[in-house]
């Protein structure tokens, strides 16, 4: 038995407003790199170029995961997203060895910075569009519990933080004339953004391993399941797993031999809508046994569960 999904078919707009902020910070950061000649912003620069591509699989990858389930994908194709997540992860590491090698190179050859105060303005306003679009995007990627669309919004505040440090940067070399501070920052972002390619591409990883669900999910179902003891109600072989946007629960339900089918059916209905309530999204599958059949442990091991101590009850 399984409930509803939640439409998804919305995140489309949110992937375009993605891509319009990558080609308009694109164009910002570059114009702002060409007059001031810094490194710092040409790191920048690079990292938009990341966010257009970026921004562009996750419009396919939501394409994708919207579709409905058909007879050769029955749990349909969330997961799609961690390839998203995935594939921009690994974007942020390539970006981040571009920027490297390039201020190691301004590290040891440094050259003096032109039009500062024109080039920080241009930068601060691609970072005034980065910050909308990525409180945006957060806000849509917790509503509609999108990994895609989260690593985007993550992606675009990293690039945000990175703006703000270059802009630092370019005045601390009007400031004291120093022109290493400009690529030493350089590396600063790299190593900053080479983090957070990391942690996209392990999360994506987990992903597509079928975690369980978060423990407090976990704890809240438990919760749920506890509360049915006084019917006289035990389970076991408690699974779950997350797909992107999709919580996936199974339990075997142990009920009194002489109750009827339609008594059990009932509770499991029951059951199986209380446990939506608490876990947004989920999609509930309950297996009946009778609980004095001394074979309806035996299945125990045939997957991992997680253990709730009412196994032998």
């Amino acid at each position: 038995m399984q409930n509803r999904t939640v439409n998804r078919n919305r995140l489309h707009r949110y992937a375009w407003l993605s891509i319009v902020a990558a080609l308009a910070t694109i164009f910002l950061k570059g114009a702002a790199w060409w007059i001031t000649g810094s490194v710092g912003l040409l790191s920048d620069a690079l990292e938009s170029l990341v966010n257009l591509a970026a921004a562009l699989v996750t419009l396919f990858m939501l394409s994708l995961a919207a579709r409905p389930p058909d007879d050769d994908h029955a749990f349909g194709y969330s997961k799609a997203e961690y390839f998203a997540s995935g594939f921009e992860g690994t974007l942020i590491l390539v970006a981040a060895a571009a920027i490297a090698v390039a201020a190691l190179d301004r590290l040891i050859t440094p050259r003096p910075l032109t039009s500062i105060g024109t080039g920080v303005a241009i930068s601060a306003v691609a970072a005034m569009v980065n910050l909308a679009v990525a409180m945006v995007l957060r806000r849509a990627g917790r509503q509609y519990r999108s990994i895609a669309l989260e690593a985007d919004a993550k992606h675009l505040m990293t690039d945000v933080w990175t703006t703000a440090g270059v802009v630092v940067a370019i005045f601390l070399v009007a400031a004291t004339g120093w022109q290493r501070i400009d690529p030493l920052v350089a590396l600063a972002v790299a190593a900053h953004i080479l983090w957070s390619g990391t942690t996209l591409i392990r999360r994506s990883f987990l992903g597509l391993l079928d975690r369980a669900l978060p423990a407090d999910e976990r704890r809240a179902i438990e919760t749920v399941l506890d509360g049915y003891e006084r019917e006289g109600v035990r389970y076991h072989a408690l699974r779950t797993r997350e797909a992107a946007g999709r919580s996936f629960v199974s339990v075997h339900v142990l009920v009194p031999g002489e109750w009827t089918v339609q008594q059990g059916h009932d509770v499991l209905e029951r059951i199986e809508a209380d446990i939506r309530a608490r876990v947004p999204s989920a999609s509930v599958l309950t297996h009946l046994e009778p609980r004095e059949d001394p074979t309806s442990f035996e299945d125990i091991g045939l997957d991992r569960h997680i253990t709730t101590g009412r196994d032998e009850r």
